[in-house]
């Protein structure tokens, strides 16, 4: 098992660039400590499933049928 990279925020600060490009490189996650206590982690990002939101991706695709602001008389169950 291997331990994490442990590393004093302040110099995080000074190699950030640096450091984010080891992270990306070998994919193991960094340690970030203030005061010798763990603060935050650096990490690589969720794999993308091949799927990105993007807003307005969904512009003109509904339809609005009848009006949606009358109250609906038929009787709705719950169940269906």
């Amino acid at each position: 098992m291997t331990t994490m990279k442990s590393i004093p925020v302040s110099e995080f600060k000074a190699h950030c660039l640096e450091l984010l490009n080891q992270v990306a490189k070998t994919g193991q996650p960094m340690i970030l400590t203030k005061r010798g206590k763990p603060t935050a982690m650096v990490c690589l990002p969720p794999v993308d499933e091949g799927h990105t939101w993007l807003l307005g991706q969904f512009k003109d695709k509904g339809e609005i049928v009848g009006d949606i602001l009358l109250p609906f008389d038929e009787p709705w169950d719950v169940d269906h």
